[in-house]
């Protein structure tokens, strides 16, 4: 059992995703139900899949001296970092608090393996030796990203970029929150970028767990996910009374159960979100709303469906917006706790999107219609390969 932990506030937040740039675009989508969804267009993919591609990234190599940065994954983050003030807001936490007192947490599984596989298509026959223009530091390293948004935000704290699969953009939450509790650190910024690559959608492809049409989370049919790319941050800070929202707890677990399968019956989730509602010193009926990790592939939501039960019951609202966003793999952890977040700002619970007949071994309260009314606390869950589990719990200050 633990001790409730002092909250964070986050001060402010952004995202980009297959949805569009920015907050408002988000919203708009969520709303309308209005599917970011595509058939495969990516790159020389010929895949019968759908994926979940940020448009224009292609067009938009980073400017002047940062373009030694340039790849796919930075270019994300770029453009995320342009949305809702966030580049501002960072500036003033600088100020306040000096810029070796802001951290730095990101996540991400692939980083921007894409450069590399567009650099082996060029090596040089005679030589073997990659195209000069290539630089692994820069692209491919996993802390690339990292390295490449602490320059451009003028961060010089802690900084570190952690690749725990489809977790890894929600742990960072949890490694903010020990920092800063620690003294290390007086503010952080935290997020993920992952963006689309031909490994990634060839090795899915390959363990047959992509769908040749949109993701189903929850449905009876439902058999695979669909594949996207997403950039997000957020800006956590010491809670000092007033209003807002903030991250309440949060749970980490790992199954030990398989490379790519979760337990079946839950046991590795269950205990992350049983954590989560610890440190946040809440029961499960205080909770107003769980964000699935919903992959849409048949393993994956039976479990977490049996640890959600085991843990709050059946009554609690649920749903996966996964068929919004698609699967955005090391950006799904930031990607969710942003729709987390703005479903407590609008008051609004988002249905299973493309559920059309729900899976009868469910016994979670999936929604399948979106639902008006106040949330003031959400449970937001991201499960990785390898049985990395995260679960944040995000709720109003006042």
């Amino acid at each position: 059992m633990f001790t409730p932990i002092q909250p964070l506030r986050i001060s402010h937040f952004t995202l980009t995703s297959a949805l569009g740039r920015g907050l408002a675009a988000q919203r708009e989508a969520l709303q309308t139900e209005r599917s970011g969804l595509r058939p495969c267009d990516f790159e020389t993919a010929a895949l019968p899949a759908w994926i979940g591609r940020v448009q224009g990234i292609e067009d938009e190599p980073l400017p002047g001296d940062w373009r030694r940065h340039d790849c796919r994954n930075n270019r994300l983050a770029h453009i995320a970092l342009q949305q809702d003030g966030f580049t501002a807001a960072v500036a003033e936490a600088c100020t306040r608090y000096g810029a070796d007192r802001v951290g730095l947490f990101l996540g991400t599984s692939t980083s921007s393996i894409h450069e590399t596989e567009i650099a082996f298509r060029q090596v040089d026959p005679d030589t073997g030796r990659l195209p000069p223009p290539f630089s692994y530091r820069y692209a491919h390293n996993v802390f690339a990203a990292a390295d490449f948004v602490g320059r451009y935000l003028g961060l010089r704290g802690p900084a570190s970029m952690i690749s725990t699969a489809c977790s890894s953009s929600a742990k960072v939450f949890a490694i903010a929150h020990r920092h800063i509790h620690a003294g290390w650190c007086d503010a952080a910024v935290v997020g993920g970028v992952d963006s689309l690559c031909l490994t990634t959608l060839y090795g899915f492809s390959a363990l047959q767990v992509v769908s040749a049409q949109a993701c189903r989370p929850a449905d009876a049919q439902r058999d695979g996910i669909s594949v996207g790319e997403a950039a997000g941050f957020a800006l956590l800070e010491r809670a000092n009374g007033g209003e807002g929202y903030a991250l309440l707890g949060y749970g980490e677990s790992s199954d030990a159960h398989h490379m790519s399968t979760p337990d079946p019956e839950g046991a590795g989730a269950a205990l992350a979100m049983r954590d989560a509602l610890a440190r946040a010193g809440i029961e499960p009926a205080d909770v107003d709303y769980i964000n699935l990790h919903g992959t849409a592939t048949p393993a994956n939501d039976i479990a977490e469906d049996k640890a959600v039960c085991q843990v709050f019951g059946t009554q609690t609202p649920c749903s996966s917006t996964k068929a919004w966003t698609g699967h955005a793999l090391g950006a799904a952890g930031i990607t969710e706790a942003v729709i987390s977040l703005l479903a407590m700002q609008e008051g609004w619970l988002p249905r299973s999107l493309n559920t059309v007949n729900l899976d009868p071994a469910l016994r979670g309260n999936v929604l399948l219609a979106a639902e008006r009314r106040p949330v003031r606390r959400v449970l937001s869950n991201s499960f990785g390969f390898g049985g990395n589990n995260c679960s944040l719990l995000f709720g109003a200050l006042a």
